[in-house]
């Protein structure tokens, strides 16, 4: 990672979602990412560190989760004309999917968690990705 991380943003919430992003990203690093507000009537995401040495304490914008995302949120994700990576990949694996497969799964209320639990037990590696084994992996996964 680059000293000084700071990453500009025209739109608040989608600097919300890189800041939530990259907190899960650096998670086992210990580094806290935030948004303040920028210099150009915009939205700033930048480390803690950065955050103190500027003098300029977060904003508290971030939830804590995606529980509540609502399909006006997702709307405006998905309609951004430069997405942020993740969301870009996550959303692609959905958009690439067949319709009549995302309608089973809807129908018949298929637990995608765990589905992706089992996925992850299957890898062998912890909830910060780190090797564990494959029965660890089951007994911290598979719960």
């Amino acid at each position: 990672m680059k000293d000084n991380y700071l990453d500009f943003f025209e739109d608040k919430d989608k600097a919300i979602d890189h800041a939530l992003w990259l907190n899960f990203k650096y998670r086992i690093a210990n580094i806290t990412f935030g948004v303040i507000a920028g210099p150009d009537n915009n939205w700033a995401v930048l480390e803690e560190a950065t955050s103190k040495e500027m003098e300029m304490p977060f904003l508290n914008v971030l939830p804590n989760d995606y529980s509540k995302m609502s399909y006006r949120n997702l709307r405006h994700i998905k309609m951004d004309s430069n997405p942020l990576p993740h969301f870009e990949e996550l959303f692609g694996a959905f958009s690439t999917m067949d319709g009549e497969l995302l309608r089973f799964i809807l129908q018949t209320k298929i637990p995608l968690e765990k589905i992706i639990r089992h996925e992850l037990a299957s890898r062998g590696f912890d909830k910060n990705h780190r090797w564990c084994g494959f029965d660890k992996a089951q007994k911290i996964w598979l719960k």
